[in-house]
């Protein structure tokens, strides 16, 4: 059940905003993508309209868009879920990344800003390897595939690839059994990064198909199988 103090914090820092259910789906899809509520979890309405500052029904408004979004299931007499996701979400979830990632690289031109941001990422992601940080890979390949996607500028785009962010960490949970998941992808997205920063779009975005469709593979054989 999710405790108050995990929220408080930011509901503090945000009373403007704390009355929108946008905002609220903004939060709690942000904690998923961050991977701070995990498959399973249990969404309570009274800690989480307290530490939000929010009535009930404005929570619920939240919870109504976050289930379209198949990030969270309502099972009845049992209460709100974090969703486990299944075959069907994995694929769903590649369809839109297999469209949006290779377009954003292929047309999308980084800022200086952007390509140096993406580089720490890299960075990061490198000395999260060699420390054996599975988390930390996990968070560093979040924030590059984000940051891809925010090449384009659009807000758009950035709140829907920040969806299927928060759908891609609860996927990532049925890895905790393959905990070299990540690694093996950290080298591809320096490779990646560098063919960007090369201006080699065509190359970059054909290696990010690929890239995406090896990912998919190995992740729909896991929850087949889980």
């Amino acid at each position: 059940m999710v405790a108050a103090n995990l929220l408080g914090s930011i509901a503090k820092g945000s009373a403007a905003h704390a009355h929108t259910s946008a905002w609220i789906v903004s939060v709690l899809r942000k904690r998923i993508s961050e991977g701070k509520l995990t498959p399973g979890s249990k969404l309570s309405e009274q800690s989480l309209s307290e530490a939000l500052g929010v009535s009930r029904n404005t929570l619920r408004e939240a919870f109504a868009v976050l289930s379209a979004e198949s990030v969270i299931t309502r099972i009845p007499n049992r209460g709100v879920f974090v969703t486990e996701p299944t075959v069907n979400d994995v694929r769903e979830i590649y369809r839109v990344r297999q469209f949006i990632e290779p377009a954003a690289v292929l047309w999308a031109t980084p800022s200086s800003a952007q390509y140096a941001e993406m580089h720490e990422i890299v960075e990061a992601a490198l000395s999260a390897k060699a420390e054996g940080a599975v988390g930390a890979m996990a968070n560093a390949n979040q924030r590059l595939h984000q940051a891809i996607v925010g090449m384009c500028g659009s807000p758009t785009l950035d709140e829907v690839m920040e969806r299927v962010l928060a759908q891609m960490r609860l996927v990532f949970y049925s890895m905790s059994s393959t905990p070299d998941f990540h690694s093996h992808y950290v080298e591809r997205n320096a490779a990646l990064v560098q063919l960007i920063g090369d201006g080699k779009r065509e190359e970059a975005a054909g290696e990010l198909r690929e890239y995406l469709e090896s990912a998919e593979a190995e992740l729909l054989s896991h929850v087949v199988n889980r």
